[in-house]
């Protein structure tokens, strides 16, 4: 009996995959995306296993499902799925999700070059280029992102004592900057950070709680960027975003680099209207820039914006059938 038949486009934004999700998907109970999120973790978490864990995804694998606006002012809403969960925010996964549905004709615009989306952790603004049909870059204008914690000190097993800052950026994440025991992401291979990064996050959480002042459901570090010299021309930095039981992200990573500028930003490192290049662990880039300033809760938080670019790699249908026994997908550990 099939359970599912689920209508996606496939894409990558600067090398980390994007599935969209544009047919077969459940309507949604809730008076705003986050409780939306709520409904999805709790009623229909097996459709994210299906289409992003093996062996119909990766450890890698991203999703987005492109929902109608919530708010009267919003042209669409998305959902986020991956590996590491249904996320409140996900910034590769929006510029490849507006690539791909405007790309296809599934989002239409009312002012053409720009979007207002409604995620799960608030609305968020687009602007993008467009070139004929393709679609070569996108902007969003990201939710207010602040320094959570700072200076919180861990021990890793494999490295010793660790200092590390928790930023938000659509998601907590724990940023290890270069410092006595971590010479700097350069100096490491990706299943070395994919061995060490699940000790980290556990640990951060352990040492320190992060709730969203505004909205409980977004707590916990998910995410681990680590930190390293630029290699690629123009670059300012360049980072490795762990996420899930396995994953290093390919791109340089949206809400990441939103985080990461908010932690430069508080340590008066970067200021409004600078711009802040961010280089992935393959050498794609990002172009961050801090907008503005503002407050989230106690916290003095920036706006940023991030634009990078998205490539259509496919389209397919994925059946989802009961009498597979690996119909709701696995992960090897």
């Amino acid at each position: 009996m099939r359970e599912g038949t689920f209508f996606c486009i496939d894409a990558h934004t600067c090398g980390n995959p994007l599935r969209l999700v544009t047919g077969g998907y459940p309507a949604l109970k809730g008076e705003t995306m986050s409780e939306k999120r709520q409904d999805f973790i709790k009623n229909h978490d097996w459709i994210r296993h299906a289409l992003m864990f093996e062996p119909r995804g990766h450890a890698m694998m991203s999703g987005a499902i492109l929902y109608p606006p919530h708010r009267e002012d919003s042209d669409a809403s998305i959902l986020f799925i991956e590996t590491s969960g249904c996320l409140p925010m996900c910034g590769h996964g929006t510029i490849g999700c507006v690539t791909a549905a405007l790309e296809h004709g599934h989002l239409k615009p009312r002012t053409p070059g720009h979007l207002k989306l409604d995620v799960p952790a608030g609305q968020i603004q687009i602007e993008y280029q467009q070139e004929g049909e393709k679609i070569r870059k996108v902007r969003i204008f990201n939710v207010a992102s602040y320094l959570a914690h700072e200076n919180v000190v861990i021990h890793c097993p494999t490295l010793g004592e660790l200092t590390i800052d928790i930023a938000y950026g659509g998601n907590f994440y724990a940023i290890i900057d270069p410092q006595k025991n971590y010479s700097g992401l350069e100096h490491f291979t990706a299943s070395q950070l994919i061995m060490m990064s699940p000790t980290i996050r556990e640990l951060a959480n352990e040492a320190v709680s992060c709730i969203h002042p505004d909205d409980p459901t977004v707590h916990s570090v998910s995410h681990v960027l680590w930190a390293g010299k630029p290699q690629t021309q123009g670059a300012d930095a360049k980072n490795a975003v762990f996420y899930g039981e396995y994953a290093i992200d390919r791109s340089p990573c949206g809400t990441g680099t939103s985080a990461r500028m908010a932690q430069l930003a508080a340590k008066g490192k970067l200021s409004p209207g600078e711009t802040f290049v961010h280089e992935s662990i393959i050498g794609s880039l990002f172009e961050g820039r801090v907008e503005s300033t503002t407050r989230v809760g106690e916290k003095t938080a920036i706006m940023p914006s991030i634009q990078g670019w998205a490539k259509v790699i496919g389209i397919n249908t994925i059946f989802v059938d009961s009498d597979d026994p690996f119909a709701h997908g696995f992960e090897v550990r």
